[in-house]
């Protein structure tokens, strides 16, 4: 498997990132901030240390039959840890998939697109995506960057499967308060990409204020951490996506 990792091929993904961007056009592509071709949220990377979850999902999407496909972060793969039960009990039923992996930016996630998560026999109804926190948590990356990245990773979804509903998640909060820095960033992140609504089957659905306490403050009592759902935020997420995901599928 072949590596993305010199400067000259990473620039060239940036370019045909930006062409696949600009010839996505099956609906009306949404307002993608604009951001120089060797940003690194919408350059294709690999995540190292990944390799054998990523492979995995290479082999789920060669004998495919899932009718949901999730892709994120270490939000998504929590569906395998603290949102098991809830998992089981409201999204299996679905046939659904999980190709989350924890700490993955969107250039992780654009990698893997290019690495064999979309190819074989893969061909969702819904998909559910859930990125974009680890750029901020790792780099502060520009609001700009990181919705870029998040449409890019909408754009190859949409080139690949132009029926499916894609049910764009605004990122979770994180940190305590609603000052906090990281916080803002995702928020002005949310901002951007509750633009995509309406565009290339994207629906956006911002869950975020039933996360939060009534003073915007995040309480442990959801996310332990300030930053993963615990099996009551999984459950809140749960119950706002399910009827979306119903409605898709009787499309």
């Amino acid at each position: 498997m072949k590596l993305i990792s010199d400067r000259y091929t990473r620039h060239a993904a940036g370019l045909a990132l930006i062409a696949l961007l600009a010839g996505c056009a099956t609906t009306t592509p949404p307002p993608i901030p604009q951001v120089t071709k060797d940003a690194k949220a919408i350059v294709p990377d690999p995540h190292n240390g990944t390799m054998p979850r990523h492979e995995k999902f290479n082999a789920l999407a060669q004998a495919g039959g899932f009718d949901v496909l999730f892709v994120g972060d270490s939000i998504t793969h929590g569906w395998e840890g603290g949102g098991k039960a809830v998992w089981e009990e409201k999204i299996a039923p679905f046939k659904a998939a999980n190709f989350g992996i924890g700490g993955d930016r969107t250039e992780h996630v654009l990698w893997r697109f290019e690495h064999g998560n979309l190819e074989g026999a893969l061909n969702p109804k819904v998909i559910i995506i859930m990125i974009g926190t680890n750029n901020t948590g790792h780099r502060k990356d520009k609001p700009e960057e990181t919705a870029a990245g998040i449409g890019a990773i909408c754009a190859k979804l949409h080139a690949r499967f132009p029926q499916a509903q894609q049910l764009l998640l605004a990122v979770f909060p994180r940190s305590a308060k609603p000052t906090d820095e990281m916080r803002k960033i995702n928020d002005d992140v949310n901002k951007l990409i509750a633009q995509y609504n309406g565009h290339w089957n994207i629906k956006f659905i911002d869950i975020n204020a039933k996360l939060l306490e009534a003073d915007g403050t995040l309480s442990k009592e959801i996310m332990p951490d300030l930053l993963h759902p615990n099996a009551k935020g999984y459950a809140i997420w749960a119950d706002a996506i399910v009827p979306e995901i119903q409605a898709a599928l009787k499309k």
